[in-house]
């Protein structure tokens, strides 16, 4: 039997492959970004008995090989998904919490200009921006003109 891609990269840097690390990736891609307190919830519904520092050393792990990444979405913890989304960034509602993501082509320009005017490489891949998404900004304007 042929392994996949994943399993590949882990033996190729001498990690073994459990089943607790095929459960971790298996919730991060389901889940899109997840936190590892989501990632926990969503492993548990297979596996009851993994806890919340087995997934931290999991998502360690499989970062370290390049299967998954992080970002920091606000004040709380690192939010995980997989390495193969295509580079986006992350907009957060301030209000409502919403998350969207942009493709970080979106900030090429803004990057650009940090090059140039600062002689600084910005990594546009792992960042959240935070503000006011549309719904929470019109819906404020509707009770200042109320």
């Amino acid at each position: 039997m042929e392994s996949s891609p994943w399993e590949v990269r882990l033996r190729e840097q001498g990690f073994r492959i459990t089943a607790q690390r095929q459960l971790v990736l298996e919730s991060v891609n389901q889940l899109g970004h997840g936190t590892p307190e989501e990632i926990l919830s969503s492993v548990q519904k297979t596996a009851s008995g993994v806890n919340l520092s087995t997934i931290y050393r999991t998502l360690e792990v499989l970062e370290s090989v390049g299967l998954i990444t992080h970002t920091h979405i606000g004040h709380g913890a690192p939010v995980y998904h997989s390495q193969d989304e295509s580079p986006h960034i992350h907009l957060v509602c301030d209000d409502c919490a919403e998350v969207t993501s942009i493709p970080a082509a979106s900030a090429a320009q803004f990057s650009l200009d940090l090059k140039e005017t600062y002689g600084f490489t910005a990594h546009m891949t792992h960042m959240a921006v935070t503000g006011t998404c549309k719904a929470c900004a019109s819906k404020s304007e509707l009770k200042s003109n109320g």
